[in-house]
């Protein structure tokens, strides 16, 4: 169950990606984020209502306003550092903050066995040839990879710290609460950014778009729920690599909605990331 979890948090989260993607085409990201999250919260926020959700409040609820306070910040280092870097550089080095929560549930006791430690090395190895990365290119500026890291380091650190909320029950609550420092913060950032600009055909755009931004934030929003489960239902390290496959299924569906080719390297990562899947599958 852990594994099917942990996948569906992949595709879920993928298909949030590729959706952001395609909305950062025509509006600008931190306004994407900022709404989609806020569709989400508002979701979220009715569902805690009509379920008495405010009952299962707890002292691990302060992970949660961390893992919000952190989110927008490393979207917003990511987003950056692909517009100073080679993206074929910076996406795939993001992926190496599945080595928190990793490392995360390590530390607290977990020993894999050798079956899942090499499901864990061959699925990280395909997670990271998949973003393609390039051999031979030009390399990404000092800051690009100072901005890459951390936000690596904060995506790996919201799973954690997700997961760790939800140890006191109350998924949604703490999904609700995490969204809304979500937007909280990322809003303030987001009118300091705007501030002095013209906005007149921003709202127009959002207005249009609403049906896929809100798609986008509920994608986000359940396979957070969905990795949550999953690494309390088995071992957190094992749900954390499987959850971070996410970039083979973005790849896919830029491939198949968008016609974009997928590089040889992006193939051979796609097949090492599903060999990793099953090797963690049958251990």
């Amino acid at each position: 169950m852990t594994a099917l979890l942990a996948l569906s948090a992949s595709l879920l989260t993928g298909l949030a990606d590729f959706g952001g993607g395609v909305l950062t085409r025509r509006l600008p990201a931190l306004a994407v984020v900022v709404v989609s999250q806020a569709l989400a919260a508002a979701a979220l926020l009715a569902a805690v209502l009509a379920t008495g959700g405010w009952a299962d409040a707890s002292p691990v609820l302060w992970y949660a306003v961390a893992a919000g306070v952190i989110g927008p910040f490393a979207m917003l280092a990511f987003y950056r550092a692909l517009a100073l870097g080679p993206m074929g550089v910076v996406s795939p080095l993001a992926t190496v903050g599945v080595a928190v929560p990793v490392g995360v549930g390590l530390a607290l006791g977990e020993r894999p066995g050798p079956g899942q430690l090499a499901g864990i090395a061959v699925a990280v190895a395909g997670v990271v040839l998949a973003g393609g990365p390039e051999r031979g290119g030009p390399s990404a500026a000092r800051t690009a990879l100072l901005l890459t890291l951390a936000a690596a380091f904060g995506f790996g650190a919201n799973m954690a710290l997700i997961a760790h909320a939800s140890t006191g029950g109350g998924l949604l609550l703490v999904l609700c609460v995490q969204r809304l420092v979500n937007v909280a913060v990322g809003g303030a950032a987001l009118l300091i950014g705007l501030r002095g600009t013209d906005t007149s055909g921003l709202l127009p755009e959002l207005r249009s778009r609403l049906p896929l931004l809100t798609a986008v934030g509920l994608a986000d929003v359940a396979g957070n729920a969905t990795y949550a489960m999953a690494s309390h239902g088995g071992s957190a390290a094992v749900a954390a690599v499987l959850a971070s496959l996410y970039p083979v299924v973005t790849a896919l569906l830029a491939r198949g909605v968008l016609k974009e080719r997928l590089r040889p390297v992006q193939v051979v990562g796609a097949g090492l990331a599903v060999a990793g899947t099953l090797l963690l599958a049958a251990a």
